[in-house]
């Protein structure tokens, strides 16, 4: 039992201290664009079309176009779509754009209905870049807190390191315990699933996409078919990242600190509802990835927590080592995020309920014979159809 217990905790050492490493150096190479350097005029001031859809965001949609029709950079336009909307998001984007003091910056489109073989983001964001004048596209989401310098500074740095697509960080903003908890353990497994410091090599594989901000030169944009490439996947940001990077295009991540921001779900239970959809798209829609998945995610980041209390002696060195691997990488996430180190105390609570959520949803989706999103029911078998 002790030689079994030595195995495992070698095991999982190894595994959090080359991720520690790697994301220590990893993360000094990703540039900081709220930094003075890149608090820069633009030359040439190129177009920027900003494409916000939204269904059912009335509560959010005021604030987010008003912030964006505040910008420091003068050369863009805003396109809000309201996305078959059952509440008043319509209304409020038109109350908006009718209060607009640039006449033509705000430009509202109204969708009522779904045309078969899409999923209503995807849908909405082509329609949008189909009435879009700008040399760069701006996909972002309905509840994104924009600063007045961001868009300037991040296409400042796009056009200086020559990115076709660049993607920035937003800051989470986290008012409870259990939010704070799930989304501390969501971005570890986000930032190592993705390692955001390899995305600007091109012999790597790893990629990546933001829905807060996803940044595209238009004609690389239209080079990849645009959001009607896309228009079956559930995780349209993170897939518009890989087919960027599949092109052989320049790809950059970037921090921001304040620059742009979001609260993303309220409480562990919003953390949860939230993933449900999304969990099992990223397995593919194979159940058996998922349950491996799920096996494996508790053994990585409960079993260390475990084996320092049921090992004897030298077998809980390993285990030791690993707690001080993860909780360094804690102490890092202080840095760039509102997540406490002493979270950590909390990851294997915020692991075992990851592990629910991707069982959850690929019972739920299994059950329903699809994926419920917004109120709209997509089936499953045109969701595999739709992969990227």
């Amino acid at each position: 039992m002790t030689f079994l217990l030595w195995i495992a905790g070698t095991y999982v050492a190894g595994l959090w201290l080359f991720h520690l490493i790697d994301a220590a150096i990893g993360a000094t190479r990703i540039p900081v664009i709220s930094q003075p350097e890149w608090d820069l005029p633009l030359p040439g001031r190129p177009r920027l079309s900003i494409i916000v859809p939204a269904r059912n965001e009335d509560e959010h949609m005021e604030a987010t176009l008003t912030r964006l029709l505040q910008l420091d950079y003068d050369n863009y336009e805003v396109i809000a779509v309201n996305d078959r909307s059952t509440d008043r998001t319509g209304e409020v984007m038109d109350h908006v754009a009718a209060s607009c003091s640039s006449p033509g910056r705000l430009k509202v489109i109204h969708i009522d209905s779904l045309p078969a073989n899409w999923l209503g983001k995807p849908h909405a964001m082509w329609t949008a870049a189909n009435h879009a004048h700008g040399e760069w596209l701006l996909f972002t989401d309905a509840d994104v807190q924009f600063a007045a310098q961001s868009v300037r500074r991040a296409l400042v740095y796009a056009e200086a390191s020559h990115s076709d697509h660049l993607v920035l960080l937003p800051r989470m903003i986290m008012h409870q315990a259990g939010e704070t908890m799930m989304l501390a353990f969501f971005q570890t497994l986000f930032v190592f699933g993705h390692r955001p410091w390899k995305t600007a090599d091109p012999k790597a594989k790893d990629h990546i996409g933001v829905g807060a901000f996803n940044l595209i030169r238009r004609s690389v944009y239209d080079s990849l078919g645009g959001y009607k490439a896309l228009r079956f996947e559930v995780l349209d940001d993170m897939k518009l990242g890989k087919r960027v990077k599949n092109g052989g295009y320049v790809q950059r991540v970037v921090f921001g600190d304040d620059l742009i921001s979001i609260r993303w779900a309220k409480g562990a239970l919003g953390v949860i509802e939230n993933l449900t959809k999304n969990l099992f798209a990223l397995m593919s829609f194979r159940w058996p990835l998922a349950l491996f998945s799920s096996v494996v995610l508790l053994f990585v980041n409960v079993m260390p927590f475990v084996g320092v209390l049921v090992a004897h002696g030298w077998a809980r060195l390993p285990f030791a080592a690993a707690l001080f691997a993860m909780f360094a990488i804690y102490v890092g996430m202080s840095w760039r995020s509102d997540v406490p180190p002493y979270y950590f105390v909390l990851h294997p609570v915020s692991a075992t309920l990851f592990a629910y959520t991707m069982l959850r949803s690929t019972l739920l989706t299994l059950k329903r014979g699809g994926v419920i999103w917004r109120g709209t029911f997509y089936p499953l078998d045109e969701l595999r159809k739709g992969l990227v």
